[in-house]
């Protein structure tokens, strides 16, 4: 797909704040976060939706390994595992932690973004990066 976004930032056309990446698959944070830490993993390959990854299940090893790096550094109280495929049309996963009064309430609100200044995303890639 000549314009996805998410083909881009996996060739490094567009920058992010990347916590992880091998040969297949990369993660980093969403600039639109619901909240700390919220993380993006993606196939480097375009696939339109997760359930058309060819190698599937190492897809989701990672987003395990993703996971365990966040719990590590940011101690969330769980990490909801979100997959919609709507927003942008390339295969891709949620990660976002949620912390007592993280003004979620019961249940993650979907529009509720957190504003976290640039500075602050790089220092938590850095440190969500180190624990995986």
């Amino acid at each position: 797909m000549k314009d996805c976004i998410f083909c881009k930032i996996g060739k490094k056309e567009i920058p992010a704040d990347i916590i992880y990446e091998d040969k297949e698959f990369i993660a980093f944070l969403d600039i639109r976060p619901l909240n700390l830490g919220h993380t993006l993993i993606i196939p480097k390959k375009h696939y339109r939706w997760i359930w058309d990854v060819d190698n599937f299940g190492e897809y989701f090893e990672v987003v395990k390994r993703i996971e365990k790096g966040i719990v590590k550094t940011l101690k969330p109280l769980r990490v909801l595992v979100l997959v919609f495929g709507e927003e942008v049309h390339h295969a891709h996963t949620h990660l976002v932690p949620r912390f007592e009064n993280d003004g979620h309430s019961g249940t993650i609100t979907l529009g509720l973004l957190k504003e976290i200044s640039k500075e602050e995303m790089k220092k938590i890639a850095e440190k969500i990066r180190k624990n995986i």
